[in-house]
């Protein structure tokens, strides 16, 4: 293995660049159009325009990857996250044109990524799962989702079968609401992931989203690198996340990372994934959520407290110079990662594309990474995730990680678009954001004062 092509954009696409530059590899960078002269472009040693702007005819075109593999003659692919990174025909597909894919084997991706088969590998392997139904087509009869429904009990959630990331998910509180909701999530699901099929899990009042990062060898075995919180969500994408999850005692940390590594044995899993779970902070009970058998977009906040570089150890691996695995790693300090967007709280969080005319950060350090697409005068475009950044801190503990994200987010200068900055500020100096007294539905519960509380901050911003 000697040039990686990276089959993505923006900040994931710097990242695996960077590693692959320590590794001694090159690599080829592929854009659209409209990202033709964007950071990642730059970074690498090549690129290679793949399609216009849209994702559709470029970041997702199988075969115009494919082609610029070919003609650059890169021998590995590096999915990163989103796009084609947990399609397992696109896996298959790099394996068939003879290069080497970055990532599990396609027959993993494929059997996680249907939410009901991850299910029962997790409930084979030992690992604890929500009450739930079987799968439901699109012409499966009402009746016998209601029968299910009343099975399951309510309040129940309504998940796509193929999908992730909260697409098509939808709750429901009450019988005379299923049919309804059902219909909005089956045409949410077969939208977003051409599959209508759905499936239903009960409901966890106050819930808490706990994810273990693992990494795993295939039949020699899978390690746990501890646990991440990220249960400050909205809308079910993630806005802050930290390592370790605050107030879990040892026993449940040590319980989830046991859980992870045998669901990854069980599946014979190779390379980095993230276990996710719905952790019950009334009962200490958790619950298998899914799988994402890729990296995550969080994961240098487990790179900064636990010591590792996931990124490098996907490469080894897949060059076949990754060492066997070793116990549970041990986390040190306390990580936080903040994300930067361009988009507009008082707008109801719509996205705010346009010219970056200004954008000034702390020099990054030891205990500071800034994983940003963007430069100053860079052009944010409609096109794709409005992410401006990734802020991460380490502290000694968590209220000093805590102190040192706020320090560095009033130290961001950033002009030219609308940002969600200063509701990252408020955020971290809410009262039970700052005791550790979280849940997935903190942020839209509190959405009014803390997007109040962020207008009235004195920070000087645009």
């Amino acid at each position: 293995m000697k040039k990686v092509l990276v089959a993505n954009r923006g900040e994931i696409a710097r990242r695996v660049i960077r590693a692959c530059r320590e590794a001694g590899l090159a690599t080829v960078a592929i854009a659209s159009e409209a990202d033709a002269g964007s950071l990642h472009a730059r970074d690498a040693d090549e690129c290679v325009i793949v399609g216009p702007a849209p994702a559709r005819a470029s970041y997702l075109r199988v075969d115009a990857i494919l082609e610029a593999a070919a003609r650059s003659g890169a021998d590995a692919v590096h999915p990163g996250y989103g796009f084609l990174s947990e399609s397992a025909e696109f896996a298959a597909a790099v394996q068939a044109a003879g290069l080497t894919w970055i990532g599990p084997a396609p027959a993993t991706i494929a059997r996680m990524g249907d939410k009901q088969r991850a299910r029962e590998a997790a409930a084979a392997a030992g690992v604890p799962v929500a009450p739930g139904s079987p799968r439901f087509a699109e012409d499966a009869p009402e009746d016998q989702v209601r029968a299910a429904a009343a099975a399951v009990g309510y309040p129940l959630l309504i998940k796509a079968a193929s999908g992730g990331g909260g697409i098509g998910m939808r709750r429901v509180d009450r019988p005379e609401r299923l049919a309804a909701v059902l219909a909005s999530a089956r045409a949410t699901a077969g939208k977003a992931f051409g599959d209508a099929t759905v499936y239903l899990e009960k409901f966890v009042p106050d819930a808490r989203h706990v994810e273990v990062q693992v990494f795993g060898w295939g039949a020699a075995g899978a390690q746990a690198f501890g646990e991440r919180d990220c249960s400050l969500q909205r809308r079910f994408q993630k806005v802050v996340e930290e390592a370790p999850a605050p107030g879990l005692s040892d026993t449940t940390r040590a319980a989830m990372a046991d859980a992870a590594v045998a669901l990854c044995r069980a599946v014979d899993y190779e390379g980095a994934g993230t276990v996710e779970y719905v952790y019950d902070a009334a009962t200490s009970a958790f619950f298998f959520l899914e799988m994402n058998t890729r990296i995550q977009v969080e994961h240098p906040v487990t790179e900064m407290a636990a010591g590792v570089d996931l990124v490098r150890m996907q490469l080894d691996y897949a060059a076949g110079r990754s060492p066997a695995p070793g116990p549970q790693a041990m986390l040190t300090g306390h990580a936080i990662e903040c994300r930067l967007y361009a988009e507009d709280p008082a707008k109801g969080f719509l996205p705010s594309p346009g010219k970056l005319s200004r954008f000034r950060t702390l020099a990054p350090g030891p205990d500071l990474r800034i994983e940003t697409a963007y430069a100053e005068g860079d052009e944010i475009t409609p096109y794709y995730d409005p992410m401006i950044a990734k802020i991460i801190l380490r502290g000694a503990d968590r209220d000093a990680a805590r102190r040192a994200a706020l320090a560095t987010l009033r130290a961001v200068e950033i002009e030219g678009v609308a940002t969600n900055l200063r509701f990252l500020i408020a955020c971290l100096e809410d009262p039970d954001i700052i005791a550790g007294r979280l849940d997935t539905g903190l942020l839209e519960r509190r959405r009014t004062a803390l997007v109040a509380a962020a207008a009235s901050l004195d920070v000087a911003i645009a």
